[in-house]
């Protein structure tokens, strides 16, 4: 079988992305700006699935369970004139957890901890606060969760999920994944090893 294409979307905008919080495994929605991403990368996508001749209701569509992701493929489909609610989810695809880190600022974590904070600007791929997940075991997961594939298939997630899965298909390194900026309200194509955004 031919490597599954990834239509990938990371979540709209939520109140804690413009304050510049780790959000990880926390709960926090959408906002308005973050609805408007949502709905403008499901335009988007509905224009990328015609012109590459596809059925837009014979795809799957998986989601994070985190409900930023799930209020994202849910404007998503609605502005591809789909059923809302009709996407599977996949635990899998959940944010990387930060741990005692969430709800910080980066410049929160640094008066807190320093020295941790300081070996995280090195090793970022490979350390975790307590309690928080490492880049690497996120990149493992992501794996698996490609592999697992038998069609291309759209998914909403995350920053740090597509962080990942770029190292994951070699697309780029745990060096320069590290701090990669993942836009929200467009959607990244992975295609035969090659990887483009569309927004």
């Amino acid at each position: 079988m031919p490597a599954p294409v990834i239509y990938y979307i990371r979540h709209g905008e939520t109140s804690w992305n413009a304050e510049g919080r780790l959000q990880g495994a926390q709960d926090i929605p959408l906002n308005d700006l973050g609805r408007k991403q949502a709905a403008h990368a499901g335009n988007i996508l509905a224009e990328l699935l015609a012109h590459d001749g596809r059925d837009t209701s014979a795809l799957p569509f998986v989601a994070s369970p985190l409900s930023r992701a799930r209020a994202t493929m849910e404007l998503v489909r609605g502005a591809m004139k789909l059923p809302p609610e009709s996407y599977s989810l996949d635990d899998r695809l959940r944010e990387i957890g930060y741990g005692v880190w969430e709800g910080s600022t980066l410049a929160e974590m640094q008066a807190a901890d320093p020295v941790l904070y300081a070996k995280r600007l090195t090793a970022k791929w490979t350390m975790a606060p307590e309690g928080g997940e490492t880049y690497a075991e996120v990149q493992d997961r992501m794996r698996d969760w490609y592999d697992s594939l038998r069609a291309d298939t759209v998914a909403v997630a995350h920053g740090g999920t597509a962080r990942a899965l770029m190292v994951a298909l070699g697309i780029e390194t745990p060096q320069s994944a590290a701090d990669l900026v993942i836009e929200q309200g467009a959607v990244y194509v992975f295609r035969d090893g090659d990887l483009r955004k569309y927004s």
